[in-house]
């Protein structure tokens, strides 16, 4: 029977998960994919295979699932209902922030969760949750491989001038710099362009992860040069709920003259600003698109502005690119977005080709364009199996060659 792989992909009120079948050296096929979501509230388990066929669509009352950990239980039951007998050869996990310390994928046991859990004031929204599945497997089966992939470990390697504050060093010492995030997705579109255009993978491209989470990265020869987000999750592009860039003073004059406390100071910036906080409507672009509303098309363009923004920095980055990648939901699902930022691009030197937009072709630019532009859906899920396996045998060859001495 081949190895397998089980991803797990959790959130505040949602985990994801698919597994894998690892054939041959490094061969990784999906078998299935799944999650939970709206636990606490209106819990629902949907799985589908490799095909897109459904394998189970249940609802549960909300008190049936309250939290990420009872969800990661009803998961693994309903796994070995499904596939009895087979057992994971290892768990990997995606993990927002990996800090100073977490450059690669890396096993995870009490000392790296322990310092893991120390990171989560750097991303509140994303790291208890990575790590709540994390401790649950980890004290019902104390001995499976858990392997912890980090968003942030693609950036790491930027020059200094790239990943520095211009604050005293001893704070650098200590982790305060700039790490960037959605680094599994950057890492994936990076190995994918060799397949899908390989006249741009060992150029200059700048990816754009537009989604409820929105960043957008240098890549120069397949590696991070820059990115928008920093410190935090909150840097660069406006995003659903949160803020993006913002003058700190701003943060200052909050605390200082208008009576916010840190914890309603991260409220607004994580959960009340961004395309929510904009239009006073929704976070969800397809909300917005629909919309009448003056104060929709007002987050729209400040959205759309914002990314033409940075891109022209993340250009000045590199001294000029060769294309611009869109992925993630939004860029692999509205034509409308895609052509606005594309169109906003054009000093660049890139021309839109309207059909192939609307028709969702990978390549969206003109064959004269200067700048191509393409549109490739992002796997950050693949990518954690890849570092899962990785590591796992790793450590097993590396267990054997104990045993031989």
């Amino acid at each position: 029977m081949a190895d397998i792989i089980l991803v797990v992909n959790a959130g505040s009120s949602s985990i994801k998960f698919s597994i894998y079948l690892a054939e041959g050296a490094s061969a990784l096929v999906l078998t299935l994919k799944g999650q939970v979501d709206g636990i606490g509230t209106r819990p629902r388990l949907r799985a589908r295979d490799a095909d897109g066929r459904p394998l189970v669509d249940q609802t549960f009352p909300a008190a049936e699932i309250p939290d990420v950990a009872v969800a990661t239980g009803h998961v693994g039951v309903w796994l070995r209902e499904r596939m009895p007998g087979a057992v994971p050869i290892a768990l990997g996990h995606r993990v927002a922030h990996g800090g100073p310390d977490y450059s690669a994928p890396v096993a995870v046991d009490d000392d790296v969760l322990t310092a893991l859990e120390r990171l989560v004031p750097l991303a509140p929204m994303h790291q208890p949750y990575n790590l709540r599945p994390i401790r649950t497997i980890q004290e019902r089966f104390p001995h499976a491989v858990q392997v912890a992939c980090f968003d942030t470990a693609f950036h790491r390697g930027h020059p200094d001038v790239a990943d520095r504050f211009a604050i005293p060093e001893p704070l650098y010492r200590e982790g305060v710099r700039r790490y960037g995030f959605h680094g599994l997705s950057y890492e994936y579109i990076a190995r994918a362009l060799p397949h899908v255009a390989p006249e741009i993978a060992r150029g200059s491209v700048v990816v754009a992860h537009l989604g409820s989470g929105a960043s957008m990265c240098a890549i120069k020869d397949g590696r991070s040069v820059d990115s928008t987000m920093a410190f935090t999750g909150l840097d660069g592009l406006p995003m659903g709920t949160r803020c993006g860039q913002i003058d700190p003073g701003v943060l200052l004059y909050l605390l200082s003259e208008k009576g916010y406390g840190a914890k309603e100071l991260e409220r607004l910036l994580y959960h009340e600003a961004g395309l929510r906080g904009l239009s006073g409507i929704s976070n969800d672009v397809r909300d917005l698109l629909a919309s009448e509303d003056t104060r929709a098309r007002l987050a729209l363009d400040y959205f759309v502005y914002r990314v033409e923004r940075e891109l022209g920095a993340l250009a000045a980055a590199m001294q000029g690119i060769d294309a611009l990648v869109l992925t993630a939901g939004i860029s692999e699902n509205s034509p409308e977005i895609r052509a606005r930022i594309c169109r906003g691009a054009a000093w660049l030197g890139l021309r839109l080709d309207e059909a192939a937009n609307r028709a969702g072709s990978p390549r969206i630019s003109t064959p004269d364009s200067k700048v191509s532009a393409w549109v490739i859906p992002t796997d950050e899920e693949h990518m954690i199996a890849e570092h899962t396996l990785k590591v796992w045998r790793d450590q097993a060859v590396f267990t054997s060659g104990l045993g031989r001495h």
